[in-house]
């Protein structure tokens, strides 16, 4: 176990160069699939030695902390690399199919090879116990996303991949001053020895202006990657022309990850209490209820399904930050709930958005009349991703807005509790929109006849189908892993 938090980065990172020396799409995939089920079984194996036993300290090179880096593991980060690298494990199998038909044969070891760049920095960001450390496993993760996007099968990838580069830099290099100016006050990386350093200086109660600018710097670079409104703009056209494994991955996977480190910096480093109460909370809070209502309204009028799906991410982002911007255990349990949840959801709806783009060559609500009859499971899973969205009972997505709307009740904030049940309301409308097309329009005349999905595609859609239903039902797992983290971060630690 001593060796274990290192591995899911390691084996990703290694088996990427691999897929180009070997320069064989199906030898590429396949490297890629063992990689990344790998990676999910050590993190399965680490959250379950984290919830029985506790933290786990891997000091890179035996340099012990605050000299050397350390990879560290609590439930928090348990949590967030069991979202990523299962996401992982369940995308792969569903790329074989689909990368065939939107990627040139020569570059589909380049395009395993960049996704597997990408996972290990999510998980490096997500174990690493080191905040340059963190910015570092960050930039690699992003250059290799602005590259996977650009690969799309439409020109105007490029442009959405180019667009990406400027905000995420803009994010990046602000995340960097504010490491930077915490370096300046600490003289440590080390993001446990950072909180230390704070508190044994007194720093955290002077209103020191470095530590807020740093704070301020923090927060504006994460909210540009993790796309809170109105810092969202790189994320609906980089969700709809990126192709759609890089899609479902990217909305699955990487806004989480950045909310981890919105949280890690903000409750682990600075600590509940003190500057978040006075500033963050209010300040997040604002955007947070904007992306649920103005980002679901846009959804509404798209007619690219998958640029919907886009802003519907925009919105459901709005309530993770609502979370967090609670500041108790109640908000801190429901957003970090929504992450696991919404990686479901989403990962099943764009998944959905494959299938169909996949057979119809398209993804515009008027291409998918008649599709309820011609590709009866795959809109079987739109269906019940749908009511997920919405937050149905008996789905992964009610149970995150219902402790949302109890975390707003406990602050008796009544205004709040509405706007989330309006929040909802909202999704049914666009969801219903491509549920009423394609089971209640006809079919176009001149339309080629059209099948189901292959199994390839649908057997990792119908596992998040699947998943959506029994973390509805069964919330034990979830639910105790998210509680025990949102403790954690009340804690301070």
């Amino acid at each position: 176990m001593i060796h274990l938090p290192i591995v899911p980065v390691i084996i990703p990172l290694l088996a990427a160069p691999l897929c180009i020396i070997f320069r064989s799409k199906q030898l590429a995939w396949s490297i890629a699939l063992a990689a990344t089920w790998t990676s999910f079984c050590v993190s399965i194996l680490l959250a379950i030695h984290v919830v029985a036993v506790g933290p786990l300290s891997y000091n890179i090179g035996g340099w012990p902390a605050p000299w050397g880096i350390t990879y560290y593991i609590d439930t928090l980060n348990a949590f967030v690399l069991l979202i990523v690298s299962g996401m992982s494990a369940v995308v792969l199998p569903y790329a074989r199919k689909s990368v065939e038909m939107e990627i040139d044969s020569s570059t589909q070891p380049y395009f395993y090879s960049l996704l597997l760049i990408c996972i290990t920095g999510l998980l490096g960001i997500t174990v690493t116990g080191d905040a340059f450390n963190m910015y570092v496993f960050l930039e690699l993760s992003s250059l290799s996303s602005y590259a996977l996007i650009g690969m799309g099968p439409r020109r105007r990838a490029l442009t959405a991949a180019y667009q990406y580069l400027i905000m995420g830099t803009i994010g990046a290099t602000f995340i960097l001053i504010g490491i930077g100016l915490l370096y300046s006050l600490t003289g440590t990386l080390n993001i446990q020895d950072m909180a230390v350093q704070l508190r044994a200086n007194d720093i955290l109660g002077s209103g020191n202006r470095t530590l807020i600018t740093a704070f301020a710097f923090l927060t504006v670079g994460l909210s540009l990657k993790l796309a809170l409104f109105p810092l969202h703009l790189w994320l609906p056209n980089a969700y709809s022309y990126a192709p759609s494994v890089v899609t479902i991955f990217l909305a699955a996977t990487a806004t989480k990850v950045a909310i981890y480190m919105l949280l890690r910096f903000c409750f682990g480093v600075i600590g509940n209490g003190t500057i978040f109460q006075m500033t963050l909370g209010k300040i997040i809070l604002i955007p947070a209820l904007a992306a649920i209502l103005v980002a679901s309204i846009v959804a509404i009028f798209q007619y690219d399904i998958k640029r919907m799906l886009a802003y519907s991410s925009v919105a459901q982002i709005g309530y993770m930050i609502l979370g967090i911007s609670f500041a108790t255990t109640t908000g801190l349990t429901a957003g970090i709930l929504h992450m696991f949840n919404h990686a479901l959801m989403k990962g099943l709806l764009f998944m959905v958005m494959g299938a169909v783009s996949y057979r119809v060559g398209s993804v515009y609500i008027n291409d998918f009349r008649g599709l309820g009859r011609k590709m009866p499971w795959t809109m079987a899973a739109f269906v019940i991703g749908g009511l997920s969205l919405m937050g149905v009972p008996m789905t992964a997505g009610f149970i995150s807005k219902w402790y949302l709307i109890k975390a707003a009740l406990e602050n008796g904030w009544w205004d709040v509790t509405i706007l989330i049940l309006l929040g909802s309301l909202l999704a049914v409308v666009y969801i219903w929109r491509v549920v009423e097309t394609a089971y209640f329009n006809p079919s176009h005349e001149n339309e080629e006849d059209i099948g189901e999905a292959p199994l390839s595609l649908l057997i990792p859609m119908w596992t998040l189908v699947i998943a959506n239903i029994y973390f509805g039902i069964d919330t034990s797992i979830p639910l105790n892993l998210a509680q025990q983290a949102a403790t954690l971060l009340m804690e301070g630690i």
